[in-house]
């Protein structure tokens, strides 16, 4: 019982030297409990930091989503998914679609002086792309005239262009588009902004920086949406201008093989 009582004594007399103790610290030094505490603040603030620079590129990406809200930002990134899955088709498609010119040009003119008009179309018939297609259609023509043949080669050779050119307008439509939204998102947050220097009667910084902030997320998506698909739309139409290159050349030498078939014979 002693022991305890005791205990309970030495406990005492510790807790009422550490108030002591407290209290003769915070009058005598103030200076030296401030500086600790600052120091204290920066370093969590520096313990902080790196857990702010440490989000990764889809978590930054992420954020600055939701703040340029949803709705504007949902529109531009549909313009993205859009644009990019009709840019992708063509692609394909387009590389699908060229073929050695000169390759088949040899083959076919073997095949005509070989095995004649019906050879050739069966050369034309086992070769993918336009440039067959439209050796196909001009050999189809080649018994009744030259020009018969030069008629057909032509008017296919539109027909094929428009096949390679489809849908290509839905992209240079969402191009146009993006920007436009991102602006549009721009031009509504920064009404917000003055609707609430309005509503405060305070031109506060706290106020307009959220609606700023929307305007420049959404203006700068945007551009990145129509950057992005710009380069696809110039690939597109490069590979288009070489495709249609290689078919007008591909025609005039369809034609000089129909006239030197025509002469021989």
């Amino acid at each position: 019982m002693k022991k305890l009582f005791s205990i309970m004594a030495i406990a005492a007399l510790v807790f009422a030297g550490t108030l002591n103790a407290n209290a003769v610290t915070q009058t005598t030094i103030p200076a030296s409990t401030n500086a600790a505490v600052t120091a204290v603040t920066l370093i969590q603030d520096d313990a902080e930091a790196p857990a702010e620079e440490s989000l990764g590129f889809h978590q930054t990406l992420k954020k600055y989503f939701i703040e340029g809200t949803p709705l504007f930002m949902g529109i531009v990134l549909l313009c993205l998914i859009l644009g990019l899955a009709i840019a992708i088709e063509r692609i394909i498609f387009l590389n699908l679609s060229t073929t050695n010119t000169q390759k088949l040009a040899e083959n076919v003119e073997d095949a005509l002086n070989s095995g004649g008009v019906e050879a050739a179309k069966e050369v034309c018939r086992n070769t993918k792309g336009p440039v067959a297609s439209i050796y196909y259609q001009g050999l189809d023509r080649a018994e009744e005239s030259i020009e018969a043949a030069e008629k057909s080669v032509v008017a296919y050779g539109g027909v094929q262009m428009g096949q390679l050119e489809k849908n290509v307008s839905w992209v240079s439509l969402f191009i146009a588009l993006a920007p436009m939204l991102g602006f549009m998102g721009t031009v509504i947050g920064m009404i917000l902004a003055f609707d609430r220097i309005e509503a405060a009667g305070d031109m506060n910084p706290s106020l307009v920086a959220g609606g700023i902030k929307v305007a420049l997320l959404t203006t700068v998506f945007g551009l990145i949406v129509a950057i992005i698909l710009q380069i696809f739309y110039n690939y597109i139409i490069a590979k288009i201008d070489s495709i249609v290159n290689n078919m007008e050349d591909a025609s005039i030498t369809l034609i000089d093989m129909l006239v030197d078939y025509k002469n021989k014979k």
